[in-house]
Order: structure tokens, then sequence, then C-alpha cells
């Protein structure tokens, strides 16, 4: 089946948009994930809405991901396909304090767009390493603000691949999840809600927030982003500090010695040794704290 859906693949995407055997390591933050056994990357909504009806029509299983911000890819990689939402479908359009936006746009570009025009209200979304796809689908948020806050609008494919449209007011945002977090449908878009303010001003509270960030976060290193969520009435990483595990190492994987919340790869480290660090963080720290952490990543493909 690989072989003929690859080549049907390619006829609507191009040759160079459609491989087989693609490491997923290259498109993951964390740096780590074996081969996906199809990677298609569609250039056009028309062109990803007829590559999932393909893998449909085949039986293809396939995963969609943006950026590869809060992924954990098997180091045996991912069987079916992958379809990667990217810069090619990232466009951004202005109508005075509104703004649409494709779901492969960067956040970083997005927040930095509208700052530029003068709206305020995705600073906080300057500095988080994922696509716009990825942020309303878990309602990312970071120094007290959310997508939640912003979003008015989101337009997906459902399961007949039919278009449809959502309110921000029915996407049911919570903590790191939406209405779509257990569904299989695909954004496309969203319409978000923004606050004139001087260009000037934005750009100063992007910059401080991009200095906390620095300063605090291990930004030097390849990571998911924070590992676990934030268990109620706690910071999951005080209680791995407090439970003695900072700097916990496994292979090429450790807890951050710079924020416990976070696990790294030093180089070379696997999905294994990732999963080994966070299950002897969970265990630790529910053996001495009481507290059970759940992850805030995703983990997909074979381990």
């Amino acid at each position: 089946m690989i072989n003929t859906a690859i080549a049907m693949a390619k006829g609507i995407v191009g040759d160079a948009n459609a491989r087989i055997n693609e490491p997923m390591s290259a498109h993951t933050t964390f740096k780590i994930g074996g081969p996906a056994d199809i990677f298609v990357e569609p250039r056009s909504v028309s062109a990803l809405e007829s590559v999932i009806k393909l893998f449909k029509q085949i039986g293809m299983d396939y995963q969609i991901i943006g950026n590869g911000s809060n992924l954990l890819v098997g180091d045996k990689g991912i069987r079916g396909a992958v379809i990667e939402i990217g810069k090619e479908l990232g466009n951004i359009n202005f109508a005075g304090d509104t703004v649409t936006a494709e779901s492969g746009v960067l956040l970083s570009r997005l927040a930095n767009s509208a700052a530029r025009n003068g709206l305020s209200g995705l600073e906080f979304a300057s500095g988080i390493p994922g696509s716009l796809g990825g942020a309303v689908y878990m309602n990312a948020g970071a120094y007290g603000g959310e997508m939640k806050d912003v979003i008015t609008k989101v337009t997906y494919l459902d399961d007949d691949c039919e278009v449809c449209e959502i309110s921000g007011g029915d996407c049911g945002f919570g903590y790191r999840r939406s209405f779509f977090t257990d569904k299989n449908y695909v954004i496309l878009s969203a319409e978000m809600k923004l606050m004139y303010k001087s260009m000037s001003v934005i750009m100063d509270d992007i910059r401080q927030l991009t200095e906390k960030r620095v300063s605090k976060q291990p930004v030097d290193k390849a990571s998911a982003g924070s590992t676990f969520k934030r268990p109620e009435g706690y910071y999951a990483a005080a209680l791995i500090e407090e439970a003695g595990l900072k700097g916990y190492t496994v292979g090429g994987a450790s807890v951050s010695d710079k924020h416990s919340g976070f696990v790294v790869n030093n180089g070379g480290a696997t999905a294994a040794d990732v999963m080994a660090v966070i299950n002897h963080v969970r265990e630790t720290v529910f053996e001495k704290k009481g507290v059970k952490l759940e992850t805030e990543i995703k983990l997909i493909g074979e381990f």
C-alpha cells in the first residue's frame, strides 16, 4: 500500500513534498523520532484536503503535525502517513483589530506581525515554539495569557472533510485542551480579536518576555517544551526539584538543570531515554510528594 499511497500523494503535492521513510527527528523540536512510512507537506488548503481524502479512501492511517513542538515520536517511527501543516499554510490577514491566520503559521511570526500592526494580545505567544494549529488544539499559554483569550472563530475540517466553523466561545478551551483535543478534526485557520496599542510598547513587552524565557528556560537545548501539566494546587517544576530530580539523566536525556519542568535532549537522546526519565520522575514524585504528574507532551508513533 505504501508504494501506491506515495505515488498518489506525489500526484497531489508534487514529488518533493511527499517522501518515504522520513526521519521524524527532523520535524520535531525534540530532535527525536524514527522514520514515518510516508511524509507529506501540502502547500495549499486544497492539497491538504485532497491528501486527507486520499488516505481515508485507501485506508491509510495518518497523523497531523504542525511545528512538532509538543511531540515525542517513538524511536521505531510512525506507521502510515504524517501530514505536516507547515509554513506554506501560514498566511496572515489583518482587518482592523482582527487577524485571521492559517494554522501553519509560527506563533512567533504571528505575534510579531500583530505587534508591527499595533495590535496587542499575542505577546504571551511570542516565545512559544509552535504553530497556530497546535496552539489552538491545546489552548497554548504562557505568562498569564492563553489562546482562549483571543480566539473568536476556528475553521476546521471534520471527519467527512467538510469545512466547518466554530466560535471561540464554543471551543471548550481549558487547561491545555479544547474542543479539538479528543477529535481527529484538522484545524485550518483561526480568527483572533486583538487590541490597539503602541507598537513600541508591544515590542518592549515581547522583549521583556523573551528575556524572562531565556533566563529561566533551557532554550539552548532541544525539548518539547514543558513536559508535565501543572497539577492542581502545585507546580510541576517545584515538585520535581523538591524530589531531588533536577539534572536526573538517562542516556542523552535529562531533567533540565535550568528548569525542572523540562526534559531536554543533551544530544543523541532517544525516545526511550526520554520515556525513562519521564517515568522515573512520575514514580519518584508520587512516592515522595503524593502527586501524580501527567505529561503535557503528546506521544505518537511506535516506542
